[in-house]
């Protein structure tokens, strides 16, 4: 799962699915217990012991067909030490005892030879306190309980659907689910599991247009629980629309309008401005946010909150991959920093206190119009329902996108265009921003609405 549209790696956001584990992740809380005692005993002052078991399974149809089937199953450890001052970490997939003991000597010799770095410290026991125990759902029965044939009739219902227009030369739908859990321990009294289940559609339509053109139209949606997604055959619909939507495309033109985003091009948008706010990247000198705390930097109408309590949030969790108690943590508000994203070891080198290195599901504050409204109030403009490549430098701010969606003509969607760019600096296109739409996009970690700025540079014919 490559974006922020789905689950985040349960290993790495350290969530739990409910205040009391299941035996699987308690014998794995052991095993990293055991895997802390093991470095304690090598000689490491401090230890980090993070074991995983991770298993996916997805499914690929292709035009009538089954094309792929692909299950894996994985198992891991990591572990961070802390020798005389030095700092290393180390996985491995070998958990037998007699193997990991091995293992766990050699890399506390190894760390040995590291040259010290005082900033690399385990994570204060303080920040383990205050830890949430409400049950996030992240776990839905419902999903391990789907067969195989069930699979394969919904696989076979989106193709079905894909096709139903007679232009379509070819659709690709897919069915992908996974499951999780893990714990982790540490040798200043960590210790924490979790578990997580997601499932999801895809479909991608193919039509014919003239001699040489192909548009096509794609569509998704994932969930922790089947009862909050729609029925397969309508990821296939909609992915057919947005393919018979493209037919006719051209390049757009030249010219500074409204810009109204979708919200599922926002959540990729605001993607790229949330990306250098954290320690690391402002330590390493590549985030326009450096010094930017209490002031504001992302116009007025802006506010994002990172909540990891969302009962059957994608990135919902009870800590993060140090400890840290999850809390929910505003990160803008009305344009102003509030907070950045702060571990502990770049905490430490910039004397900045931790609040966590990693996001969890990020809340953007709705506006009060659907996106009919908007695009009314907007009159002329230009529609973006999805990018294509382009760069953002997290130094500056300055980006270039192509994009591809529809001129708005007279307060409402009408030509469908592409090959263009939109161009500009993000601090500044977020000042532009004037309005927000109450459509947040349901199938990502980041729920965004669609976004109105005005006055933003294009580039076509």
């Amino acid at each position: 799962m490559p974006d922020s549209k789905t689950p985040s790696h349960p290993s790495a956001t350290g969530a739990e699915s409910t205040s009391r584990p299941s035996g699987a992740a308690t014998e794995l809380l052991q095993s990293a217990t055991a895997a802390v005692d093991m470095a304690r005993t090598a000689g490491a002052q401090d230890a980090w012991a993070a074991l995983s078991r991770d298993r996916s399974i997805s499914y690929t149809f292709r035009d009538g067909k089954i094309e792929k089937v692909e299950e894996s199953t994985s198992r891991g450890l990591g572990i961070s030490l802390y020798v005389d001052g030095r700092y290393s970490s180390h996985s491995t997939t070998d958990l037998r005892p007699d193997r990991l003991q091995a293992f766990i000597k050699e890399a506390v010799a190894l760390t040995r030879a590291l040259q010290p770095d005082p900033h690399r410290k385990i994570p204060d026991p303080a920040l383990f306190e205050g830890r949430p125990a409400l049950d996030l759902e992240r776990v839905d029965p419902a999903v391990a309980g789907v067969t195989r044939e069930q699979r394969e009739a919904w696989c076979a219902e989106m193709d079905a659907r894909a096709h139903a227009d007679k232009r379509v030369i070819s659709a690709e739908s897919g069915l992908f689910s996974g499951d999780s859990l893990g714990a982790s321990a540490s040798s200043n009294g960590f210790s924490g599991t979790w578990e997580g289940g997601y499932m999801g559609y895809s479909c991608t339509a193919t039509v014919r247009e003239g001699e040489d053109k192909r548009p096509e139209g794609s569509a998704v949606a994932v969930g922790r629980f089947l009862a909050a997604l729609p029925e397969p055959g309508k990821v296939a619909d909609k992915a057919l629309r947005h393919a018979l939507e493209r037919l006719g495309s051209k390049k757009g033109p030249t010219l500074r309008a409204t810009m109204v985003v979708d919200p599922e091009a926002a959540v990729s948008l605001i993607s790229r401005a949330l990306g250098p706010a954290s320690a690391a990247a402002i330590q390493q000198g590549r985030s326009y946010w450096a010094g930017k705390i209490g002031q504001p930097l992302l116009g007025d109408r802006l506010t994002i909150t990172d909540d990891p309590l969302i009962p059957r949030g994608l990135g919902s969790r009870h800590f993060d991959g140090e400890g840290i108690a999850a809390k929910r943590i505003p990160i803008v508000e009305n344009g102003v920093v509030r907070n950045l994203y702060v571990d502990t070891y770049y905490g430490r080198k910039l004397g900045m206190a931790p609040t966590t290195g990693s996001s969890s599901n990020r809340v953007v504050g709705l506006g009060d119009k659907p996106l009919a409204e908007l695009l009314a109030e907007a009159g002329t403009g230009v529609y973006v329902t999805s990018w294509l490549g382009g760069n953002s430098d997290p130094t500056t701010g300055d980006f270039s996108l192509g994009l591809r969606g529809h001129l708005i003509e007279n307060g409402k969607i009408g030509a469908p265009i592409g090959e263009m760019n939109v161009t500009g600096n993000l601090p500044a296109l977020y000042q532009s921003l004037v309005a927000l739409g109450n459509d947040p996009y349901p199938y990502s970690s980041l729920r965004a609405p669609t976004l109105v700025f005005e006055n933003v540079q294009f580039s076509g014919t």
